[in-house]
């Protein structure tokens, strides 16, 4: 088959490994399998061998010769779902922590799709490839509320209403240490790491804005339970934000560092509130979705 080949731009893979770069070109495979590639004389970059922590250059070519898989088919599953308002348009339900939101390297199955095809099979093919009716997303740990699409319509317009912030969004966040300053806006952009193409962080060649709002609803001895309002949805922004501000989120695991090995059950990040208007009758609707049992149990040893 013929070569795929990458041109590698200025803030576009400048300075990232090669095996990271890879496997952001091409998801069907993962990191693992591309030094396994690199290591076996399939990849190179203008036209020479280099090893898998090769930092590219702007400018440089690489080149991938292996066969991509056709993508798998995704079925639906009988994974139960909460609920909370469906009608011909738009379906609202209830995340659990812990579901992925749709399927990718590490995750082909057992996701909220899945779920979706099973017990809304019309929202196949709608919006993007192997999404069916998602217009915004979930981290697999955050629970709560989502709003999905059913059909052509709504997609088109939700989608919009995201793109244009016209959203209302509002998370429950437990983070550690009293925060002095009762209520303000986090505006640091924020991209893929430097080096960690895992994660997300101020420290990035990329920078994209985003803004964060958040209150203070309650203050704990080591601890500060705050609202958040999100304007922008960039991946992990209140995580990163709130990290960065010096106050991770309780049992974060990617962004908490050194305070991640304090035990919690989950990352206490919840969606609570969800607000739009209806693609077609215009009426705001507003949702909103009480902290897991799991979550008003942390704060019960809290009081103690």
């Amino acid at each position: 088959m013929p070569k795929l080949d990458f041109r590698v731009w200025p803030n576009s893979g400048e300075g990232v490994r090669l095996d990271v770069f890879l496997a952001r070109q091409v998801p069907e495979f993962t990191r693992s399998q591309f030094q396994h590639f690199v290591d076996k004389g399939q990849v190179t970059v203008n036209g020479e061998s280099r090893k898998s922590s090769f930092k590219l250059r702007a400018g440089d070519r690489v080149e991938i010769d292996v066969e991509i898989p056709p993508p798998e088919p995704v079925r639906g599953e009988d994974i139960p779902l909460k609920i909370l308002y469906s009608d011909a348009d738009v379906i609202l339900i209830e995340k659990p922590s812990g579901l992925v939101v749709h399927p990718g390297a590490g995750n082909k199955a057992g996701t909220l799709v899945n779920a979706l095809l099973y017990h809304f099979p019309e929202v196949e093919g709608l919006g993007e490839e192997g999404r069916s009716g998602l217009v915004h997303r979930l981290d697999a740990e955050t629970s709560g509320v989502m709003v999905v699409a059913r059909s052509p319509k709504a997609y088109v317009e939700l989608k919009r209403q995201f793109k244009e912030r016209e959203i209302k969004k509002v998370y429950l966040a437990l983070v550690w240490g009293p925060m002095h300053k009762r209520e303000g806006t986090l505006d640091w952009p924020i991209g893929r790491h430097v080096t960690d193409a895992l994660r997300y962080s101020v420290d990035t060649r990329k920078p994209r804005v985003a803004i964060t709002d958040y209150r203070v609803r309650k203050s704990y001895a080591s601890f500060s339970l705050v609202v958040v309002h999100p304007h922008t949805g960039r991946t992990h922004q209140i995580r990163v934000h709130l990290s960065t501000a010096g106050h991770p989120v309780a049992g974060d695991r990617r962004y908490g560092g050194q305070k991640a090995r304090t035990k919690f059950p989950r990352l206490f990040l919840h969606a609570h509130v969800l607000g739009f208007r209806h693609p077609t009758t215009g009426e705001w609707l507003e949702f909103t979705s009480p902290l897991p049992q799991e979550l008003e149990d942390v704060l019960k040893t809290l009081d103690i």
